[in-house]
């Protein structure tokens, strides 16, 4: 089958379950993992012929498709902040949501050493400079986007990510290889912690925030395949995450330190309010490119 024989046949496939704009990212996905094609040689090779294997391997590909499995799970990796990441059904996979709370980290962790290094002579520069001086913590890491990310984009940092998952912890080591990056990660169930392994100057999360009621809300092939365990909570306690990890920050931020969250839409008024009531300062309710409410930043 010709590679313009194929794109339509793929698109008559699936336009009953999924928009155009989505078909065609899914094709331009799948031509350049097992096509090595680029988007433009799908103009530029429409009688690019397809080898009988590959296209019984597309096929197959297609059959899952229909069923609503994400690409990313498919194809077992996903793109996030630039850099590649495994993925499978034991990682959520990353949102672009989530790229705007790391810009939003690196912009003030940059602007905090600037400050910092702006203070002191040059000696004392150069000392500083050659340890790892900030310490962060990723709280609920999944696939490591968010620690790898930072890790990746700062300097003279040390980063360690927690999750409950060693499943998920499994393929956010392979991230940090894959990413070559050092990220401590560490099993840990934080509703059950007590107390954190070290005192940080920044702490950063995006843990399950979705309420029972929201799942009208969520897509099939989100419902159907992402880990319930790293999505939704109870209804009658929708902040049980971050009202833990907010006590655990207040003992184990160092003095002015930093705490992030990436939140629910719907309850950020309700965020902003428990943190000022725990303590914190300068909460600062943030929203993303679509207009909703979905970050916060506070300082202990």
């Amino acid at each position: 089958m010709t590679l313009k024989n194929f794109r339509t046949y793929f698109t008559d496939t699936l336009k009953e379950i999924y928009p155009k704009t989505e078909i065609d990212t899914f094709f331009f996905l799948l031509i350049e993992e097992k096509l090595n094609l680029r988007r433009v040689d799908s103009v530029m090779q429409p009688d690019f012929l397809i080898a009988d294997a590959i296209l019984s391997e597309l096929k197959i590909i297609i059959r899952r498709l229909q069923e609503e499995e994400p690409i990313q799970y498919i194809l077992g990796n996903t793109d996030f902040y630039g850099l590649p990441f495994k993925v499978n059904k034991n990682t959520l996979i990353p949102r672009p949501e989530t790229e705007e709370l790391v810009e939003w980290v690196i912009k003030e962790v940059t602007r905090l050493q600037s400050d910092k290094a702006a203070k002191l002579d040059i000696d004392v520069i150069s000392t500083i400079n050659k340890e790892k001086t900030l310490s962060i913590l990723d709280i609920g890491t999944g696939t490591g986007c968010i620690p790898i990310s930072l890790a990746k984009n700062l300097s003279d940092v040390e980063i360690s990510a927690i999750d409950i998952s060693s499943k998920a912890l499994e393929i956010a080591r392979q991230n940090a290889t894959l990413n070559k990056v050092d990220v401590s990660f560490l099993e840990m169930d934080i509703l059950e912690t007590r107390e954190l392994p070290q005192q940080y100057n920044l702490i950063v999360s995006n843990p399950p925030y979705v309420r029972e009621l929201e799942k009208v809300e969520i897509s099939n092939n989100v419902l159907e395949n992402e880990p319930h365990l790293a999505l939704f909570v109870k209804d009658d306690n929708p902040l049980i995450f971050y009202s833990k990890i907010a006590d655990l920050a207040k003992s184990n931020l160092k003095k002015d330190g930093l705490l992030f969250f990436e939140i629910n839409q719907y309850l950020g008024k309700e965020t902003v309010e428990m943190l000022k009531q725990k303590g914190f300062n300068m909460v600062e309710l943030k929203k993303d490119l679509f207009g909703n409410d979905r970050m916060v930043k506070a300082i202990l």
